[in-house]
């Protein structure tokens, strides 16, 4: 047969880049080259996991340069691997056709970090010589494929062992896959096209006026309510901050920050709002134009952890041991026993994000950058 079917190069069901240049064959094309591992990665939810999930992959490629690199995820987090030169194909878990064919297919390495059913009964059916993370046995069960990620298996189990880890999230899922973790960082990889609309926004919102910009993202989304701060508490914080006069302001969210963010910025008209309706790819580049960015537990955290930003993050019900730094972070949390409950409601007033501080953010501030510092 002609056809190398088992070259890199072979999209599957169309001619290759190099037959359309020029019609070269596979009999006499000097391109020919094979993957010597076939990987395939499962992490579905949340989009903000997926996204901090991708700190494994300096890991993969530096134990495995020549592999092949599958990731399925949802449909709406697909949109992080764009432009990532580390992952081969992605998969949309909704797209029943595509994994079906991953199903049919044959890997050397499945990694499947997390003890999801969902998930692991996709990871129980793949066909894989080595598989790291959890699946779904006989019974309907989550299990441990191996022994490296029977702590974070517990973990979910246990609200105790939870509490106590001082591991980073990074550090474990790095453990589960067997792979060493050397502060692999968060991937976002920005296109030209992204980088002019950030441009483009900044221009048009005279952005460059600013020797600073600070950037807020001022919820949490619609599933974890507690992990937003006070908005009395952001009223009084733009107050202090818009007395600095190079200092640009620009308030983050999605449609559930929308009406927050719209009354943030008609009580301080020196604030600039970026919109509740960008896309993931949007968000992403307007994330790139902050120096400095505030944030809670979510999303936006581990965009501007990718990008590089300094951070100030605020922490209640969810883990701030689990956060990796990057020597990027300072963490803000109350000292209150019952932190790290992972409860989406809370009989405490003041909860927990309630106790932190206008003066503890502007502290934190004063320690990132001399521009906060005449406050």
């Amino acid at each position: 047969m002609t056809l190398k079917s088992d070259c890199r190069h072979f999209p599957g069901d169309r001619p290759c880049t190099f037959n359309k240049l020029d019609g070269t064959m596979c009999d006499n094309c000097s391109h020919y080259s094979t993957f010597k591992q076939r990987i395939l990665i499962i992490k579905l939810d949340a989009t903000g996991d997926v996204l901090r999930t991708t700190s494994l992959l300096p890991a993969i490629r530096e134990k495995y340069p020549d592999a092949h690199i599958s990731w399925i995820t949802r449909k709406n987090a697909s949109g992080i691997f764009a432009n990532n030169p580390d992952v081969n194909r992605v998969i949309a878990f909704e797209d029943t056709d595509s994994v079906l064919t991953a199903l049919a297919e044959s890997f050397d390495i499945l990694y499947h970090p997390d003890a999801s059913k969902a998930s692991g009964r996709l990871a129980a059916a793949v066909k894989a010589g080595e598989k790291y993370g959890f699946g779904v046995n006989q019974e309907g069960i989550i299990f441990p494929f191996t022994e490296n990620a029977v702590e974070w298996y517990e973990m979910g189990a246990f609200d105790s062992k939870k509490k106590a880890n001082k591991k980073s999230y990074q550090q474990i899922i790095h453990e589960i896959c067997h792979l060493e973790f050397k502060g692999g960082r968060i991937q976002i990889h920005l296109s030209g096209k992204e980088k002019e609309f950030a441009a483009s926004f900044r221009k048009q919102h005279n952005l460059d006026r600013y020797k600073r910009i600070i950037g807020f993202n001022t919820g949490a989304g619609d599933r974890w309510e507690l992990k937003q701060w006070r908005f009395d508490g952001y009223v009084e914080l733009l107050a202090e901050l818009s007395k600095i006069k190079d200092l640009g302001i620009l308030l983050y969210g999605g449609p559930e920050e929308a009406e927050r963010n719209n009354k943030l910025a008609t009580l301080f008209p020196n604030v600039t709002d970026t919109g509740a309706h960008n896309s993931l790819r949007e968000f992403f580049a307007l994330v790139e134009l902050a120096d400095v960015f505030v944030s809670g537990d979510t999303l936006a955290l581990h965009a501007a952890t990718a990008l590089q930003k300094k951070i100030v993050c605020l922490f209640g019900p969810t883990s701030y041991n689990e956060i990796y730094d990057y020597g990027l972070i300072k963490k803000l949390y109350p000292d209150m026993e019952c932190l790290v409950c992972y409860k989406m409601r809370c009989d405490f007033v003041p909860n927990c994000m309630d106790l932190i501080s206008t003066k503890d953010i502007l502290s934190s501030l004063k320690n990132t950058d001399p521009i906060f510092r005449g406050i």
